[in-house]
């Protein structure tokens, strides 16, 4: 499902921070931080590690009380309102652990418990391939069954928000796919994803906007495909010239942003009009592109120019 298909329902923001700060011994790690996440969207929040998205999100969530600005759940101050937002907000921490002897069946039951209205666990565990598992002690899980009980765990409340904090680490690509695609279906099913990820392949493919943090601040706030056409180059190309190429002369071609030779082969970032314009420039020198690559930029690009990590 691409984004450019998506639409969100016409509703105010589920999600409401201005100019968040939070410091620690003097320093501020959050810093002005001001973001809306609306009704029905994934909205991922991405960032260099220290860069305050953790303390952010941590924010939100109410485990940490902000120094300076607001923060709304659903309209609800997370601190002050901490017991009514639990009952809207599903949250998957990033470190999460439950006692190792304890089964499936019994977490689930457990976490049952805390809500008065939970969602029924059993078809949950199904959905999320843990039916098999029932019986089975948490410490003897993969780290692909942990955090699948770890939605679950976040779901089983019928939250209208869900945080997934860095959901994918540790999971191997099968798995990884496997548990987007469970991202996309809690969406569909009506819940908002609030998303902590420095996947940018998974921010690029789920969220229909992105926050970029760095340095405590927002650097960047839009669609990925918005903030990839940002990106100093949009296309990267590619190939082993058949005669040695001044590269100097390649960069000064339009809308090249960089050029590079390494064991021959040339790398060349700019744009659609920087393709045509080497290409005519090979023709003119009537060199040939070997093993000529040509690939549209991506949302690590983007996150590059912004970051510079």
């Amino acid at each position: 499902m691409g984004n450019a298909q998506r639409t969100r329902p016409a509703t105010g923001p589920v999600i409401e921070v201005r100019d968040l700060r939070k410091e620690y011994g003097g320093r501020a790690v959050v810093d002005g931080v001001s973001f809306t996440v609306e009704e029905g969207e994934i909205f991922g929040v991405l960032g260099p590690n220290g860069a305050g998205k953790t303390t952010t999100v941590e924010c939100v969530e109410g485990l940490r009380t902000p120094d300076g600005g607001s923060v709304r759940v659903t309209g609800l101050d997370p601190v002050t309102d901490h017991e009514a937002v639990t009952h809207v907000l599903g949250v998957q921490l990033q470190e999460s652990e439950v006692q190792a002897k304890h089964t499936v069946r019994e977490v689930l039951e457990l976490y049952a418990a805390f809500y008065p209205r939970p969602a029924d666990w059993r078809p949950l565990a199904e959905r999320l391939e843990l039916g098999e598992k029932l019986g089975t002690r948490f410490g003897k899980l993969s780290g692909g069954q942990k955090q699948r009980l770890f939605i679950a765990l976040a779901l089983i409340g019928q939250p209208r928000v869900v945080v997934l904090d860095e959901l994918t680490t540790g999971l191997d690509p099968r798995a990884r796919r496997n548990t987007w695609q469970l991202i996309e279906e809690i969406r569909s099913a009506g819940v908002t994803v609030l998303l902590v990820t420095h996947f940018m392949e998974e921010a690029q493919r789920l969220c229909d906007r992105v926050a970029v943090i760095d340095a405590g601040r927002v650097a960047a706030l839009d669609t990925p495909e918005r903030l990839i056409r940002q990106a100093s180059s949009s296309t990267v190309m590619s190939f082993n010239p058949s005669e040695p190429m001044d590269t100097a002369e390649l960069a000064r071609l339009p809308s090249v942003a960089s050029v590079t030779e390494r064991e021959g082969r040339i790398t060349i970032n700019g744009t659609d009009d920087t393709v045509n314009a080497v290409m005519t420039l090979l023709a003119r020198h009537r060199v040939t592109a070997h093993q000529l690559r040509v690939v549209d930029a991506t949302l690590d690009d983007a996150f590059l120019d912004l970051t510079g990590a």
